[in-house]
Formats: structure tokens, sequence, C-alpha cells
């Protein structure tokens, strides 16, 4: 299948051949681009993609032998549906004082064991409460056969957990979490003609480092003594784009050219100083990195809270969150 990205001549323009797609991953060849577009897309899909991941929660009780921090960083890392994650606000674009129905999905998660046997606490036990944007955004993403999701804790009898998760819209910039993808294969020039590479290898570089499926796609393959192009550069690049779930593989991809056009979109508006700072009537801040200097968000947490909490739970935990001094223990604020 091919695909004229930006609507040019099918011989000269931009071609997209899908090779194998599926709900997990897309696999596809990009021709007639330079490397740096094909790293562009690649670094774009991989860390500029709005999703949605858990990025507060409030701890009401955890007994369980698990520090709360512990608990709030697996939290965050449990993969939530992103569909339709464009009807939500980007937190330090709303007018709230923390969090609302418009720039976050409030969750639950309610856990007691009763019985004498080990209890398995699942992404399946999280439950959305708020009125959300649309039914699928902020859900979590459960995979496996047996419907359950990731493994948030085991509690033993008498433990409990009572958790109020908030999930916001972010991207992987801010933090890994908001990741939309597990990883994106990347290559070309699979035969090495242009020398990128320099393979170090201990008796035959052949047989150490076996040519990939993806020369099936090039021309014939180097002749020994053949002479070296210097003016040669490579125009096709495979991709493999596999998901974490919260995306479909071929929306991540198309949402990865429209955050590209985004920026490239606002470089343009910068460098003509024209009046329009639209492409296609589209935003041209889709995706960002969080507003430092205000902006209705904090530094370094796209707009969290500043909560604070002890182990024993009764108070608010940064999900997973980072400070350019580390880790703060047990949910202290950054030291700003």
């Amino acid at each position: 299948m091919d695909y004229d990205m930006l609507g040019m001549d099918a011989v000269d323009g931009i071609q997209v051949k899908i090779r194998d797609a599926d709900d997990r991953s897309v696999d596809f060849v990009l021709k007639n681009v330079d490397l740096a577009f094909a790293n562009s897309l690649r670094r774009v899909m991989l860390a500029e993609i709005p999703t949605m991941a858990i990025d507060l929660v409030e701890v009401e009780r955890n007994t369980s032998v698990l520090a709360d921090e512990f608990i709030c960083h697996r939290l965050g890392l449990i993969p939530l549906s992103a569909k339709g994650c464009e009807d939500v606000n980007y937190t330090r674009d709303c007018d709230c004082e923390q969090y609302c129905d418009q720039c976050s999905v409030s969750l639950i998660l309610a856990a007691r064991c009763t019985s004498d046997e080990v209890m398995t606490v699942y992404a399946r036990d999280l439950s959305v409460i708020s009125r959300a944007a649309n039914e699928q955004v902020g859900q979590p993403v459960i995979t496996d056969p047996d419907q359950k999701g990731s493994i948030i804790c085991k509690l033993r009898k008498g433990q409990e957990l009572r958790m109020k998760c908030i999930a916001k819209k972010g991207i992987a910039k801010e933090h890994a979490k908001w990741a939309p993808t597990a990883a994106i294969s990347f290559e070309y020039d699979p035969y090495n003609k242009l020398r990128h590479l320099d393979y170090w290898f201990e008796e035959d570089a052949a047989k150490e480092w076996p040519i990939s499926h993806n020369a099936n796609f090039e021309g014939d393959p180097p002749q020994e003594g053949e002479v070296f192009n210097y003016d040669a550069a490579p125009n096709q690049f495979y991709f493999n784009v596999e998901t974490v779930g919260g995306l479909d593989p071929d929306v991540i991809m198309q949402q990865g050219v429209k955050v590209l056009q985004q920026k490239l979109a606002a470089v343009i508006d910068e460098l003509t100083g024209g009046p329009d700072r639209n492409m296609g009537g589209m935003d041209t801040f889709g995706a960002r990195t969080p507003d430092l200097n205000g902006g209705g968000g904090t530094a370094y947490g796209g707009g969290m809270d500043q909560g604070f909490t002890t182990p024993y739970g009764g108070g608010s935990v940064w999900a997973g969150a980072a400070t350019p001094f580390g880790a703060q223990p047990y949910g202290q604020p950054p030291p700003y």
C-alpha cells in the first residue's frame, strides 16, 4: 500500500509503503526523503505525541509492604488509552487550580484482601470515576488473554490499598510514562554501501554481522572493488513502530506526521514573521514541553500539584515524576 503523504507527484514525492500492520505494530518503508527528515519523524513518534498517563496519586490508605512512592511509580507506568486525548486540555492550559474534568481523568484503586490467599491487584482494578472527555480516554489498556492488565502489587490478608489517581495529558519529552511507543526500529542502507557504519569484528564481518531482511527491498548488493560514490545519500528508510497500547500504531504514525508539520509551521512562521500561525488550520503548538515560566503549569511536571505525603499515606505523591535534583523522597516537592 502506497501513500503520498504530502499530495505530491507519486514519482518524486514522499512515499510510504506499509509492509505489515496489526493492532500492536506497523512495519513500513519511507522513501524519497533525506536522513534528517526520517530521523525527525522517528524522534517525534518517540517523544512528542500526546498521550495520557497517571501523573498524581492521592494516597488514602496503603497497608501493603510496598512504599507509597513505589506503587505510585508503577501506577504512572500503566498504559492508559489516549484515543480522543485531543479533547483533553493540558493542565498548564486549563483555568482550574489543580485539575478538573477538562484537563484530567480521575481513577480510583480500591482493593482489600480478606482471604488467606495472596491477592494480586491488576490494572483492571482501576476504575474511571470522573466525567471523561469521551468513553475511551484514560481507561487502562488491557491486552492480555486473561484481561487482567499490568500487575500493580500483591496483598496478604488484612492489607488494603485505596488511592485516587489523576491521569493527565503529556508527551514523553516531559516524562517517559507518556511515551506512546515501546520501541521503534529504524534502519537504512542495510548493505552499508555508504560506509556510515564501521563494524567491529573478530574474524569475519560477514558472518558476525548478517544482513537484515530489509536488504530484500534494496537494489543489487555492492560488488567487491566497487568505486565508492561520495555523493550518494540514503533515500529509503525502514521503520517498525510498536505501540504500548494507548494508541493504534497507524495513529502514532499519522500523529507523528501531524506534530512534525506543526513544528515546521512554527519555524516557518518565526522565520517569515507571518501573522498566520497555523498550517492547514492546525494548532502549531499542539505538543510541547512544560511551560517553565507559568502558563498554568509547574516546572518538570506539566502542571503537577506540589503535594506531600508520608510512608503511611494521607497525601499526594507524584507518579514517577523526576526533577533535575533526582527523585524526591516521600513525595516532597522539588527544591525550587
